[in-house]
């Protein structure tokens, strides 16, 4: 990257020294921890150090399901390819690319593969980045479900929104009307670990203040997952502010999000009869 902005090259030779002591010493005291455990057996390996750019690149255009664990062996994800390589909105787990793609890429990585890995490590670390894929996807359609149930259960739709206050842009997960000024604005927010409570509290109530400031007549409630429910009256005491007329706390099953939903719209008064 030009004008004193890295790349990911630049970014790897950071970590590079530190990061290769500290493999040598993991396989070290792993060998030396489980050492009765310890086996040797035949296992088939990839080696890099015996292929070219082009090898690679062929390999990736015929079956495409590989670049998702060659790119985080390589420590890459899709931000960095569009970042260094201009090539936007690519599906790493399930890619759709050009021969020319495949070939840039391929270059690209190529330098950041290591010399050879076993196929059952590449396959495991595969499975590790599509796992957490997957619980991410997952936890989002929660956010959805929230929307929708807002929806289903008001006289008012709601969906996302973006609003000005004091120079900056501001977005509230579901918001109504649609356009025009805002009536009622929710923040939803999943808070899945105690250290993250004052973090989160601060983010909720930051977003409310900003509301207020750009729409003073407006209501604003939060929609809380936060799975210790004896600690919830300390999210609500956190919460405790002017600029904040309503919190509720939903879970991930369907009875909890409807319960949670008709809570706040009702507090709003904008429930269907």
């Amino acid at each position: 990257m030009s004008d004193g902005y890295g790349s990911h090259a630049d970014y790897m030779s950071w970590v590079k020294d530190d990061a290769g002591s500290r493999q040598q010493a993991i396989e070290d005291v792993l060998s030396k921890a489980f050492s009765k455990f310890v086996e040797k057996r035949e296992v088939e390996v990839i080696v890099f150090s015996g292929m070219t750019a082009f090898d690679l690149a062929k390999a990736i255009i015929t079956y495409p399901l590989i670049l998702k664990p060659l790119l985080a062996i390589c420590n890459i994800a899709a931000r960095a390819i569009e970042r260094d390589l201009s090539i936007k909105n690519l599906d790493t787990y399930e890619p759709k690319l050009s021969n020319e793609q495949a070939n840039v890429i391929a270059g690209y990585i190529k330098p950041f593969l290591p010399s050879l890995i076993e196929i059952p490590a590449l396959s495991q670390i595969d499975r590790i980045a599509f796992i957490d894929k997957e619980i991410r996807k997952k936890k989002g359609r929660w956010e959805k479900k929230i929307i929708e149930s807002l929806s289903q259960f008001s006289i008012l739709n709601f969906q996302k929104r973006l609003f000005n206050a004091e120079g900056e842009k501001f977005e509230l997960d579901a918001a109504s009307p649609n356009s025009g000024d805002i009536k009622i604005g929710i923040d939803i927010k999943r808070i899945e670990a105690r250290r993250d409570i004052h973090k989160r509290c601060d983010e909720i109530v930051n977003k409310a203040t900003k509301l207020k400031s750009a729409f003073p007549n407006s209501k604003f409630g939060a929609v809380v997952y936060y799975p210790f429910i004896e600690e919830h009256v300390n999210i609500q005491n956190r919460l405790r502010s002017s600029n904040i007329d309503c919190v509720v706390f939903a879970s991930e099953t369907k009875e909890s999000i409807e319960s949670a939903t008709r809570m706040l719209l009702s507090s709003f008064e904008v429930s269907k009869k």
